[in-house]
This record gives C-alpha cells, structure tokens and sequence, in this order.
C-alpha cells in the first residue's frame, strides 16, 4: 500500500491511477487520510472480498453470499 497527498495525486494521477491495479493507494491531505484509490472490481463478490480483506483477511464463498443473500429475503 502507498501513501500519497492530494498534491502528490493532482500532480500525477495517471501514474497513480496505473498503480492502483496492483495496489491500493492511501490519500492524504493536511496529513489525515481523506481517500482510497483502489483497482475496480466489476465483479461484485471479488469486489466484496477485497473490501473484507482489507479487514484481516475474511474472504466469503459462493455458499456463504447465498445464505446472506436468503436471510436478508426472510
């Protein structure tokens, strides 16, 4: 993960925005984290995983989705 300002990101977006593909980008500005650049996922269970692996590492299967998916229905 890099860490860049918002400066660092007006300055060279494109450079960032092709780092993104691989890795996720942390911005700042005044120091504080303000946003993440991150790679998009068009699917949305890959989307889901990436987001839950940035929580340590939870990752859930096809079974696991559905049956969320039928108890939200409930």
């Amino acid at each position: 993960m890099t860490q860049i300002t918002v400066s660092d990101l007006a300055a060279d977006a494109e450079k960032y925005v092709d780092m993104a593909q691989d890795q996720d980008i942390l911005i700042t500005e005044d120091g504080k984290l303000v946003a993440r650049l991150v790679a998009a996922k068009a699917d949305k269970k890959a989307s889901l995983n990436h987001l839950m692996n940035s929580f340590g590492g939870l990752a859930f299967t096809d079974e696991d989705v559905r049956d969320a998916r039928e108890e939200h229905l409930q």
